[in-house]
């Protein structure tokens, strides 16, 4: 059991990621995180700004060029995947039960936040944990139209690649001595990356709380 969590651990240290397995398995988790409903726990934002940090530093052994392409295909990819997901098993994923992975709430959430931003959940949601998962897997549920959906999809996911993957790889070559706080960076973006779903979760409860509250008042 030590074993397993050591592995699940190491599973979602991006810096581990990118130093042991290099390109190919950077491209394989943005994939995976984008179009895969359990991949949803897999590193994302400071995945690929660590990508391009070390990309300038030259800890991963691509060009710049080569890198953002391969991000921005796996991205698409996998969100083609979701929506075709979505698509193939409509509101089965609803009635999906509970597992220490999946939790249907996670799917719930999503829906709200494509519910109110509509297609354009796509392309800022890509920018978020959890929706970036499952907003093109409920956008095959409510079957957007295709074209739409390859219009967000791709506009979505090279503002997503090329800000983030840009902005590690020339703050990495303007001043390389960030790679010394690797830490720092991690905390920053996922504290950054939660904010917006944790608030979320916060008036999403109260609601609920209040909801209750005028119930139990209007009972006689």
């Amino acid at each position: 059991m030590q074993e397993f969590w050591d592995s699940f651990s190491q599973l979602l240290d991006a810096e581990a990621l990118i130093r042991s397995g290099g390109f190919y398995l950077v491209i394989f988790i943005v994939f995976a995180e984008t179009g895969l409903f359990f991949g949803f726990f897999l590193p994302g934002d400071y995945l690929l700004f660590l990508a391009g940090l070390f990309c300038a530093s030259g800890m991963l052994s691509v060009d710049i060029f080569t890198l953002c392409m391969g991000l921005f295909v796996a991205g698409v990819l996998g969100n083609f995947t979701g929506y075709w997901f979505g698509w193939r098993t409509g509101p089965m994923l609803f009635k999906r039960k509970d597992t220490w992975l999946f939790k249907r709430r996670y799917v719930v959430m999503a829906e709200e936040f494509y519910h109110k931003y509509g297609g354009v959940a796509l392309i800022i949601g890509r920018f978020m944990p959890i929706i970036r998962t499952f907003a093109p897997i409920l956008a095959g549920i409510v079957q957007l139209d295709f074209r739409k959906f390859v219009l967000y999809n791709i506009s979505g996911g090279a503002i997503w690649v090329l800000t983030l993957t840009l902005s590690g790889f020339f703050l990495g070559r303007e001043f390389p001595q960030i790679v010394n706080y690797i830490e720092y960076i991690i905390v920053g973006f996922i504290a950054i990356s939660f904010s917006p779903i944790l608030i979320a979760l916060i008036r999403r409860k109260l609601h609920l709380n209040k909801n209750e509250v005028e119930a139990k008042n209007k009972q006689p």
